[in-house]
């Protein structure tokens, strides 16, 4: 089953009666438990495309489907309802609360969710925390944790809603190698678990953890291929 179906996507934005086109007609498919990374130079539209599938905007033209529903009439509320229950988010900056523990900053997404109680609000979170092993770390304040740790509670607080798809964005960016590949193995084990990761990235190490590399450069898809056949290429030139 697809999760995600772009058809005809453009995007441009206007100011003071300026047009700057952004996205110029995607298509691709993201199939439910897929692992994809968008990757592109600086300006190429892959942030604008990230924030359209993560419900932040939407397409100018185009249809976005989202488990098989077109998205383009829902209204405001509908799209908030997305983001909060389907979407989890991580970001290159980590966005922490800086002197507030691991376990409350996992906590947030759950803060106004009537639909669970507060001891299931409480064992999701630790659940959360564990899949990123940081149990150890669970009442640590953020403040106290490296950038490895920050970025695993990121993708922790991501998780504790237990989404449909996990977007990183630049999620290595302020992380050296090492700690970065760590990162992306976690990223890459919740993927073999089950869960669908869209990853945003400019390097081609990081994007490389992922099944498939769908290429930007203008706002057009000038590649789409499977991570092994890239290598295969690669061997082969």
């Amino acid at each position: 089953m697809n999760l995600i179906e772009i058809k005809n996507l453009h995007k441009e934005f206007e100011t003071d009666e300026v047009v700057t086109k952004v996205l110029y007609g995607l298509n691709f498919t993201i199939p439910q438990g897929g692992f994809a990374a968008i990757m592109g130079p600086s300006g190429s539209g892959k942030s604008t495309l990230m924030h359209i599938l993560g419900f932040l905007d939407r397409p100018t033209t185009g249809e976005y489907l989202f488990k098989n529903e077109d998205t383009s009439g829902f209204t405001d509320e509908r799209l908030a309802h997305l983001r909060n229950n389907e979407v989890g988010f991580v970001f290159q900056q980590f966005n922490l609360l800086p002197r507030t523990s691991v376990f409350e900053n996992v906590k947030l997404p759950l803060t106004y969710t009537k639909k669970m109680s507060a001891a299931q609000k409480n064992a999701a979170v630790s659940k959360a925390i564990d899949a990123v092993g940081l149990t150890h770390r669970a009442h640590n304040l953020s403040n106290q944790l490296s950038g490895g740790e920050k970025q695993r509670v990121a993708i922790a607080r991501a998780l504790v809603n237990d989404p449909s798809v996990v977007f990183a964005d630049e999620p290595t960016g302020n992380l050296d190698s090492k700690t970065g590949g760590q990162i992306m193995e976690i990223l890459e084990q919740l993927n073999n678990s089950g869960k669908t990761i869209i990853l945003v990235t400019h390097e081609k190490y990081t994007a490389e953890y992922a099944e498939r590399i769908i290429m930007l450069k203008d706002g057009f898809i000038v590649s789409d291929e499977k991570v092994a056949e890239r290598r295969k290429k690669g061997l082969e030139k």
